[in-house]
Parts: C-alpha cells; structure tokens; sequence
C-alpha cells in the first residue's frame, strides 16, 4: 500500500503499484467518450488495469534502518479516523486494506476508511471484528465476537461450526486451508480447518482450554497454536503441546528465528521454543523488560514486536529500538502486525492506526549516533569510511555504524575529553584528504589536520572562516577564507595570502576546485561569477553574459575530461571548450537553483535542489551536451527525476556556506547534509515503486447526480448526453 506521496483518493495512487498517474489516463478516456448524443465511459480500459492489482510486490523495508528512520504515519481514532480500536487488518487483491474494529468492517484506500456493509438482506454474526484475512483465492473472512463469515461475489456465507464463538485468528496455510482459532465464552474453544467448504473443527473435548488466541505457520509447514497455558504443535502428525506456566493473559504472538526455532510473546518479553520447553530470548543490547504481544517477522528478518503499552519493538541487525507514543506512535495496546505486498509494516492498535514505510533517502541523525544532527560538512575517505563534521563534534562511518573522534593529540586529556568528537574544545569540520592520505579540518579555532587520530594545526592559515580547500598537482593546498583571503599552503610549509581584493573581487570566493589536467585553480564566487587561476594571478573570469548561471556559486566539480560543472543560484552550468551553457527550468529541470550536483557510478547526475534531489540520466544529459556542443543549441529539454520530501529529502532553500555538502564513498553511496542529519542515496537501491497501479471506480456522478458504477452488456456505463460536471471516485 502506500498511498501518501499525494493523499490522492483512487487505489490508482498506490506506490505498491507505481503511485499518480493512470487517473490522468482514464480522464482522459472519459473526455474523449464526450459526444452530442450519449456520453459513454469506457470501463474497459479500467479493468484491463485493475487487473495488476493480482500482481505481487516484492519490496521490503530494509533491515539495517532503526525504525525512527522509516517513514511513519498515524491514523488517531482521537483525530476521527474510526469510532473504535482496530483488531486486525488485512489486505484483498484490489489493494483495499480491511480494519476490523469493535464497531465493524472498515475499507481503507490509504485516505478515506469508509464503513463496509453488507447487502440488506445479509449480515455479519456481530459488528464486532476480531480477526481478518485475504486468502489467495479473493476470499475476505472475517472473524467476528459471535462467529465467522466470509464473503465474496457480493454473497456472505456463516459458519455454523464457529457460531457463538469470538473468532480471534486466521490462517491460510501452504495448502489452502483456512484455519480459524477461537475463544469460547464460555469455553472451550476451538480449532477449526476449513477447505473445499467442509469445515472440521477440534477442541470440544476442552484441550484447547479457553481457544487459540494465535496461529502460526513455519517455514516447515508446521501449523502452530498458542492457547493460554502453552504452544500446540498441530500437524503435520500427532498434535504435540507444550506447556509454558505463568502466562495469564495468554500467548499472543508467535514468529520464528533465524534458526526456525518458534518465538512466543510473553508478559516479560519474548521466549523461544527450544527442546520442548520455553526459554528466554535474548534480544541485542538492552536489558530492558516489557510484554510482548503480537509478534511480526518481516520479508527481511527483522523481528518486530508488538507491546500493550510501549509501542513497537524493532530487533534488526543484532540491534535494538523503541518506537512508542513519545515517537509519535499512535498508542494503545498492539492489537495487530501486518506486511502488505510491498513491505509496509501495519500496526492496528486501541488508538489508531500505524504504518512504516521505508522512505527512498534514508536519514541518520543523534538517534543512529551522530552527536548533533546538524552537519556542516561530509568527507569520503580514501578506506571507506565518511567524515562528518556536527555542531557538537566529529563523527565517522565504519562498518555499518558511527564512532566520535578521539582527539591523542590533547595530552594529558581525560579519556571523556579525547572522546567527545573535539579538538580543543571546538567542533571539526573536515575539508579535504590530501594525496597523502592526511584530513583536512577547520575549527572555529585552527586549520589543521588529521592524521592516525593526532590533529597539527597549520598555525600560520586561521581556522575561522574556512568555506573550502582544494589540492593542485603538486600537492599545494589552497584555502578559502571569508574573511581574510586565499590562502596557498605549499607541500613544504610555506605560507602565501591573498587578499580578495587582490584577485580583483570585492568578495569572497566561496568555493575552490583545482584542475588536475590544466594545473590551475576554479573559484566561485558568493555574489557570483567564476575565475580561473593560475601561475600567480587571475587568468579568465565568467558570469551571466557569458553562459554561466545567475547568483552564488555553491559548487564546482571537474570531470575527468576537464568539464568543469557549476552549481549555481539559477542553475547547473556547464564550461568546455571555452564556453558555459546552463540547464535550467526552461530545460525542465523543476526549480532553478542547484547546491550542488554529483555523478553516481551509473554516469547519472543527481542534483540538489530547493525542490528535492533531481536524477538526470546520463543519455539525457549527453543529449543535452551534443546540442549545445554540435549546434549551439542551449534549449533542448531533459528529462528528470525528482525524489522530495515524501522520499524522505528535506527541501532546503539556501545552499550551506561551508563545503563540501556531498561525498561519494567508495561503494559509490552519496552522503549529503540534510539539515536534520546526513542523508544517504544509494543509487542501485532507491526503495522506488514502478509497478503499475489498479484502478478501481468506486461512483461517478454527472451534472450532480451518482451514477452506479455498472456497465451494460458492451462493458460500459452510460451517462446522460450533454453532460457538462464529471467527477470520478
């Protein structure tokens, strides 16, 4: 599912199946069906398309995350969503999710749940809703306080087998039987196997005590069932139970492990079935107690567990996390865990409704280990690892999680003070690694580096302001500072100041990059413009009236052809052969200004922008550039991507003064500031749908008036002639 990348109402809007777009299509099928005498809509191009909605997703969350880094959304009953707690959730072919509440059957399209009834002449044993499942065939079964039903085709069948009973679980196992577990109230309750429509029920003997308050299936096949006093093992062969003593409130949850061994929820945690008894389950680094109560395992392993009074439990990659109401969970006891077909993690619980989805960009900030989410610049090392200089200290990415730097330069320092990610008492921001492998860091304080853990300050360049450094061929180190100049800092020491005034610019440069094949150096400017540097002196400048984007310049980059890129305020410009060429709005991009751009190991150009991160495919970006080189032709239109806020890209308007905002590491992962943390795009695993979406018309109504969405013999539904006010739900 995943319906929020606009809050748009068709099912046509589910990432699940490719998200916005086949509305437009049928639109325009109604437009075209628009004539004098009478206007028909053709529905068969609807249901050639809902016909995709049979088609399984295969996404999943990614199980390195912490959950607080997946997107999340709350539906409150507070807020109106629903007149009661919601039990259980399930997920028909079409695409709807189906609630059960203690008020009935909710159908939710990801914006509108719209209450389900049944035709007058039908009805369910009891508006309350306990259990929920979609079988492979299309069936929905609903287990209700007083029985179970199913329907299909418009028809609602009983079970008179399970009549009186609170139906608490469903299963359907690998053969297609649907199992249905139930409470007697009075007991007992039974276990019932349903297939081909004849329905066998077991427990009127009383051995399942009170009933089955969960079913589960491993990976086996075994068919599992938690009662109050214990775990049956229920085929194949001879049914074997096994008892687990001091569980009051019954087991409610049951999973596996890595190992297959069964999993159990219990009132301190989780347990694990190992020998024929129940013994406690470790979970990574807490020693923390609470009641477990429903238990998920998702595509991709990660454990989740379900609490009556702390949220959710996330155990992935041998870690551990909290996601509860001060996280902005819904609240309540857990009631319900459910994956839909693209891996989206469902939570029904008293108060509301919750769901998980992994976003494109995932984000770390201080909840993952960085010591301030704010991030003034972000380095690649040469092993690697990713520098990244916070507000509060220096961190570093190694081997899946993030360390604070230890300053040994500080003798005689506290083991607390050489921890703290400082040096001296300030915060680093790392600049640049130099050919010899050293790193190149500024501090309110000093300019210095960072070299086996020790920093040496270059006393004789200050720390404060420095935007940018940059090393030339022969290992020459150039330094921007606002405030007081360039600065050229040789392999063997020597120090050489020039003020801005002396590079003929009243101000600063903002950004440095020196060119490999022409031994020189690029500087943008912060008031715009670019000049080349070399041998001493200033030897070209370029603005406006020569091609180059309008506004500051906020990032340089070459190519290894010598292509110099520039991220302008009024957008990315381009320099070969003496000439500047710049793409903008007018070329299709979606906004103009750019804060930097990169180029991923698929030769694609992802630029950020004050609309989001941008993709341009490398076709058509040479496209673009044999336009411009061939025939001089600067409008040609690019196609682009744009992966925003609903992707998790935090929009930002200005481009950060200090650089550099975006590294690629060496597994060819894009690091870059997020003002609320670091983001990371890895470009061969963007968590991006491009399935097609069902469509489903649930009324039309013309001039004002609701037609039933019913088409004649030809497959059409046909509306009134002269039908001038159209609208589709």
């Amino acid at each position: 599912m995943g319906w929020d990348h606009h809050q748009q109402r068709a099912l046509g809007h589910d990432p699940c199946f490719g998200g916005p777009g086949n509305d437009e299509t049928i639109l325009n099928a109604v437009a075209r069906a628009h004539g004098r005498a009478r206007t028909v809509v053709a529905l068969s191009v609807v249901l050639a398309v809902m016909l995709l909605a049979a088609r399984p997703c295969a996404f999943a969350l990614d199980p390195s995350l912490d959950v607080s880094q997946y997107a999340h959304s709350a539906w409150k009953i507070r807020e109106g969503f629903s007149r009661g707690a919601i039990y259980s959730i399930a997920q028909t072919p079409d695409g709807y999710l189906w609630l059960g509440t203690e008020f009935g059957l909710l159908r939710f399209d990801g914006v509108r749940a719209v209450p389900w009834q049944p035709p007058p002449d039908q009805h369910l044993p009891s508006s309350y809703v306990d259990s929920l499942l979609a079988t492979r065939d299309g069936i929905l079964w609903i287990g209700t306080r007083k029985g179970l039903a199913s329907w299909k085709g418009g028809k609602l069948t009983e079970y008179p087998e399970l009549s009186g009973q609170s139906v608490f679980r469903l299963l359907e196992d690998r053969e297609g039987t649907v199992w249905a577990g139930s409470i007697g109230v009075p007991p007992p309750g039974r276990l019932c196997a349903i297939h081909n429509g004849s329905v066998n029920c077991s427990g009127e003997d009383g051995s399942l005590g009170i009933g089955v308050f969960d079913l589960y299936e491993d990976q086996k096949g075994n068919l599992w069932a938690a009662t109050r006093d214990g775990l049956w093992r229920w085929r194949p062969g001879t049914a074997q139970f096994y008892r687990v003593p001091g569980e009051p409130d019954g087991h409610l949850g049951l999973a596996e492990d890595d190992g297959g061994a069964i999993l159990v929820s219990t009132s301190s945690g989780v347990g694990r079935l190992v020998g024929g008894r129940i013994e406690a389950y470790r979970l990574p680094g807490t020693a923390q107690q609470f009641h477990g109560r429903r238990l998920l395992r998702d595509r991709d392993g990660a454990l989740w567990i379900g609490t009556p009074d702390r949220g959710m439990v996330h155990v992935h990659d041998g870690r551990i996390d909290v996601f509860g109401p001060s996280s902005g969970f819904s609240g309540g006891a857990v009631n319900d865990l459910f994956e839909d077909r693209e891996g989206n993690i469902w939570v029904a619980a008293t108060n509301g409704l919750d769901r998980f989805r992994e976003f494109a960009i995932p984000t770390y900030n201080q909840n993952q280990g960085l010591l301030n989410s704010t991030v003034g610049t972000t380095l690649a090392d040469k092993d690697g690892s990713v520098w990244l200089g916070t507000y509060d200290g220096l961190n570093k990415w190694s081997d899946g999680q993030f360390s604070v730097y230890r300053d040994q330069s500080v003798m005689g320092a506290s083991a607390t003070a050489k921890q703290n990610g400082k040096i001296r008492g300030s915060g680093p921001y790392p600049m640049l690694q130099d050919s010899r492998g050293r790193v190149w860091i500024t501090t309110l304080r000093e300019f210095g580096y960072i070299d086996n853990n020790r920093f040496t300050p270059a006393r004789a360049v200050p720390g404060w302001i420095v935007l940018s450094v940059a090393e030339d061929n022969a290992s020459n180190l150039w330094i921007a500072n606002q405030e007081v100049g360039l600065f050229r800092l040789s392999s063997q020491g020597k120090i050489q100041q020039i003020p801005w005034e002396g590079l003929g610019h009243k101000d600063h440069a903002s950004v440095l990059a020196a060119d490999p094949l022409q031994d020189g150096l690029w500087l943008g400017f912060s008031r715009g413009g670019v000049a080349y540097f070399r041998d001493g002196g200033i030897r070209a400048s370029y603005g406006l009236a020569d091609g180059l984007g309008e506004g500051k310049i906020n990032s340089l980059r070459l190519d290894q052809d010598g292509t110099l890129w520039v991220a302008t305020e009024g957008g990315l410009s381009r320099f070969k052969n003496g000439h500047f060429a710049t793409l903008t709005s007018k070329n299709g991009l979606p906004c103009d200004a750019v804060h930097w751009s990169m180029e991923d190991n698929d030769h694609s150009f992802w630029l950020y922008m004050p609309c989001g991160l941008v993709r341009i495919a490398r076709s058509e970006l040479d496209a673009w550039v044999a336009s411009v080189d061939k025939d001089q032709i600067t409008t040609r239109m690019v196609q682009s991507t744009v992966v925003d806020s609903s992707d998790g890209v935090r929009a930002v308007a200005e481009a950060n003064t200090v650089g550099p905002q975006v590294a690629k590491a060496t597994d060819g992962k894009l690091w870059f500031n997020s003002h609320d943390g670091v983001s990371v795009l890895d470009a061969h695993h963007l968590a991006l749908n491009k399935l097609s979406p069902p469509v489903h018309i649930e009324q039309i109504t013309a001039n004002h008036k609701t037609y039933a969405v019913t088409s004649d013999a030809s497959g059409n539904v046909r509306l009134p002639p002269r039908v001038r006010d159209l609208q589709i739900d």
